[in-house]
């Protein structure tokens, strides 16, 4: 009886003792390197955590509230009406306002928005459109139009980069972005007490501030998964998140179909799969993937060089300019994708990201949200196509992307993942549905 006793004791302890492991602890400050710059549009860590959308994509991608709690359209979605959040304040204690939501969202987007006209009516924020807006409620869940500051209360402009979001600017010296926790935040405070992040990071630089404790989260870009895994880091990755897809100009010395055929046919999208990218991802040569439509497998990945050749014909090939949006992996798929065209008979140049009006673009864009109709509508607004008007179902949806891709303007040609590396104090740890760090859910184990 005794040992019984003594040994339900025991295990008690060490379940109380673990428990007080896994439990999320406050406070200590995390610190975050990455590649990129930490403001930079889309997708800066900064901007996710010092600024909110009027709505956010859930944990599986369905479009949730965030400062606005409730929306409805009328008029065969011409007209959106979003319901603000009551008790909000920006990182300043300026109340959240539809005046200063309208103002933010003029800002971020002066032309060319998903919308014709907003207005501020009361404690709502109301869209309107010459054509209808059905997934206007996904689109304002993206990084674009995430809510910062812009006028005070009393009608001066606000200083930089305040928002509504769980960390609040503190300082940024000598390359190091220093966030702390928003303690009335809408959404709660944050775990952490601090963030440090360091952008502009060579990835080698970082896996070794993180082997040596300098570092906490760090980038581990989906080409060099494979190597970080060799180097036993702990790696978390999402699934795809994005797709590599080549952007192709339907003017100029590309204006002829054919020849845009032609460049489509002749991309190798399997070397690009197994040696640029490690086999990480998918191939594919649809804008959305197979998880989400169900018809991804009727476009034929194959490359077909005869095809290549016949399409292209007689027709001269003038010198075609080829640059990637991104560094690294990118420039390498650029290259292989020229040495590609060469074999097809076009003529291929491949520039840096110097601003450059090319016609040929390697582009990374973004694959989010549950909603096919939503997920589609971002991804050609972020390649700057508007996206046509599509009935709710599987075969309105597949003629939409079969006749976006029959144009060759965009070709599709790998499904990728986003993946980071963590030290071992980091706790409640895990990637947002677009492959974001979730920071701010996260814990540190040293933590008081």
């Amino acid at each position: 009886m005794f040992r019984r006793c003594a040994i339900s004791c025991v295990t008690l302890i060490l379940a109380l003792h673990a428990a007080a492991r896994t439990r999320p602890h406050y406070g200590g400050t995390l610190r975050v390197e990455t590649q990129g710059d930490p403001w930079q549009r889309p997708g800066g860590i900064a901007r996710q955590l010092v600024f909110d959308g009027l709505t956010a994509f859930g944990p599986h991608g369905d479009v949730s509230p965030a400062l606005a709690t409730q929306w409805s359209s009328d008029d065969n979605d011409h007209r959106w009406q979003f319901r603000l959040r009551a008790g909000a304040h920006f990182h300043d204690g300026t109340p959240l306002t539809s005046v200063n939501v309208v103002a933010s969202l003029n800002s971020a987007c002066p032309s060319n928005c998903p919308w014709t006209a907003i207005r501020a009516v009361g404690s709502s924020v109301v869209f309107l459109g010459d054509s209808p807006m059905p997934n206007l409620p996904a689109l304002l869940a993206t990084d674009e139009f995430r809510i910062a500051l812009t006028l005070t209360a009393d009608g001066k402009p606000a200083a930089p980069n305040i928002g509504t979001g769980p960390l609040q600017v503190s300082a940024s010296n000598s390359g190091v972005l220093s966030l702390t926790a928003n303690e009335s935040c809408w959404h709660g405070r944050p775990f952490i007490d601090s963030i440090e992040i360091r952008g502009h990071r060579a990835v080698q630089d970082q896996w070794l501030d993180l082997t040596v404790g300098r570092a906490d989260i760090v980038d581990v870009p989906a080409e060099m998964l494979r190597q970080a895994q060799q180097q036993r880091l702990n790696v978390v990755l999402s699934p795809p998140v994005s797709v590599l897809a080549l952007q192709v100009s339907d003017s100029g010395r590309l204006s002829d179909p054919m020849l845009r055929a032609s460049i489509a046919a002749a991309i190798d999208r399997v070397t690009l799969f197994s040696v640029i990218y490690q086999k990480q991802g998918e191939v594919t040569a649809s804008l959305l993937p197979q998880s989400l439509t169900g018809y991804s497998f009727l476009f034929p990945t194959g490359r077909d060089l005869n095809k290549a050749h016949e399409l292209r014909g007689g027709l001269s090939s003038p010198l075609l300019t080829l640059k990637a949006e991104g560094d690294g992996a990118m420039q390498l798929a650029a290259q292989r994708i020229a040495l590609d065209l060469h074999d097809a008979g076009f003529n291929v140049q491949t520039l840096r990201n110097d601003g450059t009006r090319v016609d040929l673009q390697l582009r990374n864009l973004p694959l989010v949200g549950s909603e096919p109709e939503g997920a589609l509508d971002v991804l050609l607004r972020a390649a700057g196509f508007a996206a046509p008007p599509i009935e709710n179902n599987p075969t309105a949806l597949y003629r939409a992307e079969k006749t976006i891709l029959d144009q060759h303007t965009l070709v599709p040609l790998l499904d990728l993942p986003r993946g980071y590396a963590v030290s071992g104090r980091v706790r409640d740890f895990h990637l947002q549905v677009d492959g974001a760090p979730d920071l701010a859910d996260a814990s540190l184990e040293d933590g008081p």
